[in-house]
């Protein structure tokens, strides 16, 4: 790999570090909704880990195919912490049975749960979150299925610039995922911390999530 992206991955593993630290800085807090929600981020945070991981390793392919499923999971964290009902939030914090596992498999789409986050969540998230899936959903979708862009990229090699693109995108998502941290913390030490982080990474960071919001 070039010069250029080693260095934008050594400064991106630094800032998932930043970011997942933000956990062990939260209060104790037994109540599921708020439970899940965290647990949602670190599972966002551990495909953005893995994601550096495997682009360092040169598994390309698979390393695409996880900012899908870290966007996932941060989707799914807010709309669990601001629209999920009572009853949903119960089904996804239940013991693993298999019958839980059957009870919970109807989850609202990713559509409809950004669509029930909109008046709820905050605006800054949900403009980077419809952002992203606007811009990245289709061809993201098209790695993790084996589509055109997987069959392309696999045979024909990675350029620079969609490396680069795919880091700042999943740095993009994890800021999300520390905000919501953040927010769940319920840590006031915590507050401006974000923006601080957003300074201090911008260059690793897309235009979208820059700046002192």
């Amino acid at each position: 790999m070039s010069t250029e992206i080693n260095k934008l991955l050594a400064r991106s593993v630094d800032l998932v570090k930043a970011i997942a630290g933000l956990i062990e800085a939260s209060y104790p807090d037994t109540r599921k909704r708020v439970e899940s929600g965290r647990i949602l981020c670190c599972v966002s945070v551990e495909h953005a880990q893995s994601l550096k991981a495997l682009i360092e390793m040169g598994n390309f392919t698979s390393a695409v195919g996880l900012l899908r499923l870290q966007y996932e999971a941060i989707v799914r964290a807010m709309w669990v912490t601001y629209s999920a009902t009572d009853e949903w939030v119960e089904k996804l914090s239940s013991e693993l049975t298999a019958d839980s596992a059957k009870r919970a498999n109807n989850v609202p789409l990713l559509n409809e749960m950004l669509g029930h986050l909109e008046g709820k969540a905050p605006a800054e998230a949900l403009i980077m979150l419809h952002e992203f899936k606007e811009y990245s959903w289709k061809p993201l979708s098209s790695f993790v299925h084996g589509g055109i862009h997987a069959i392309h990229r696999y045979g024909n090699g990675y350029p620079k610039p969609l490396l680069e693109q795919a880091i700042r995108a999943s740095n993009g998502v994890s800021v999300l995922a520390g905000m919501l941290m953040v927010i769940l913390s319920n840590n006031p030490v915590l507050k401006g911390v974000i923006p601080a982080i957003q300074r201090e990474y911008e260059a690793c960071l897309p235009p979208a999530t820059h700046g002192d919001s």
